[in-house]
């Protein structure tokens, strides 16, 4: 494959040089990536998985039941360049029908619930059925 993705009909396409650099990451979570792992996403009714590359990126959380992407941003997101650039990242994934939401270091550390409360509201009304199993 020339330009290193892998798709089907069933997985979001990928850049496999990327996996090494996603478990690197998987294995020096931020604080904040690590307190909504391990005290939110980790016990998510849906399977949530961490630092999962989709495209040329590699998303923080990504929920594929929900064909969701949760993004934790630290203070180099808050430049100019880091919103243009994120902006077109968000674009890129909504592109594949994906929903993307984004919390700061400090939404997740300061104000935990609200955050997970926002996640949890990500759940159809119609609640968790089959057909998302």
């Amino acid at each position: 494959m020339k330009n290193n993705f892998i798709t089907s009909d069933f997985h979001l396409p990928y850049n496999r040089n990327l996996i090494a650099k996603a478990k690197e990451l998987r294995k020096n979570m931020t604080a904040a990536e690590k307190k909504l792992w391990d005290e939110c996403l980790r016990t998510f009714p849906l399977r949530v998985l961490r630092q999962k590359p989709i495209d040329n990126f590699i998303v923080d959380f990504y929920c594929a039941k929900l064909k969701l992407v949760i993004e934790v941003d630290g203070d180099s997101h808050f430049t100019d360049a880091a919103r243009i650039k994120d902006e077109k990242r968000t674009n890129i994934l909504q592109g594949y029908g994906l929903t993307v939401i984004r919390f700061t270091n400090d939404d997740v550390l300061n104000n935990f619930e609200a955050v997970c409360q926002s996640i949890y509201h990500c759940i159809p009304p119609s609640g968790i059925n089959q057909s998302l199993f």
